[in-house]
């Protein structure tokens, strides 16, 4: 464990297992509401101007849950996609691989290649935290605080072993990942920036994206550096609800009792997508729109 956090391993996985089934708190108003359907997509992928709108496909942990809604909106309002979501929380990587059913978290229907295979999506996110204790079982008990290049191998493993799935699954239109870089780990602050390489290794070797969100959750020049706490943004100063404490030109990025999540609602035992408005949840789900509003323009 890694001063000065006291955070234990066995809470961090009670965190990113149980993810945000917030309730609204007074004063607060839930994002517009979505209901992700799977939709048939178009036959090659369309520019962000094309009259047929791209599909995508999110996929990920407790992060991804809490994010979910806000991030469909944020694509739908800039780019018209069809959206889809099935993250499953206190998951990681080997959960979405085909083939490990027995001893997943996630059903068969939702694995990444049966998802690519019935929505055929032009984009398929990917934001995994990684999970570093052994909540899953598809991890076989390889942790990183016992042996962090044993799971750092298995995690490189487990990340060429999807994306293959998912460019297999795609067929002649194999559709683009995108590989969501994530914010400073609070607990073992080397282990994201090293999980984080080899999202981007990945990314390099098969021309997919990377969206560095977690660099938006970041103090500037300080990208690894864990922070509760971070200067208002344009955004935020011009839309008041998202900058928590404007005397002090700052806004929160976690609740006092959960390092790990951006939902600023209490966090309880069954998954959620976050109900109040979340700065840091808004700028990563703008990063996200963002790298993939651009791809969209370049084709």
């Amino acid at each position: 464990m890694r001063k000065p956090w006291t955070v234990s391993v066995v809470l961090a996985a009670a965190l990113l297992g149980a993810c945000a089934d917030p309730s609204s708190e007074p004063g607060t108003e839930p994002p517009p509401p979505t209901s992700p359907q799977p939709s048939a997509t178009t036959h090659q992928r369309p520019a962000a101007t094309a009259v047929d709108p791209p599909t995508v496909l999110y996929l990920g942990d407790s992060l991804a849950t809490e994010n979910q809604e806000v991030l469909g909106r944020e694509l739908r309002a800039r780019v018209r996609a069809r959206y889809t979501s099935a993250p499953h929380s206190g998951t990681t990587l080997c959960d979405y691989l085909e083939g490990s059913a027995g001893r997943s978290l996630v059903p068969a229907p939702d694995k990444a290649a049966a998802l690519v295979r019935s929505l055929r999506p032009d984009h398929v996110v990917l934001q995994f935290w990684g999970n570093s204790w052994g909540y899953t079982p598809c991890m076989d008990e390889i942790t990183y605080d016992a042996s962090p290049e044993r799971y750092l191998r298995r995690y490189a493993a487990d990340a060429r072993r999807l994306a293959e799935q998912i460019r297999s699954a795609g067929g002649s239109r194999a559709p683009r990942i995108v590989w969501v870089l994530q914010g400073p780990d609070p607990i073992a602050p080397d282990r994201v920036r090293r999980v984080n390489a080899l999202y981007e290794e990945r990314a390099a070797a098969f021309g997919d994206l990377v969206a560095d969100a977690g660099k938006a959750v970041s103090p500037a020049g300080a990208r690894y550096t864990w922070a509760r706490y971070l200067p208002c943004d344009a955004y935020e100063r011009a839309h008041p609800d998202y900058c928590t404490q404007p005397g002090h030109d700052r806004t929160a990025l976690h609740r006092e009792d959960d390092p790990l999540h951006f939902c600023l609602a209490p966090t309880t035992s069954a998954p959620k997508p976050c109900p109040v408005r979340s700065p840091g949840i808004l700028r990563i789900a703008r990063e996200i729109t963002r790298v993939i509003e651009e791809d969209l323009r370049a084709d």
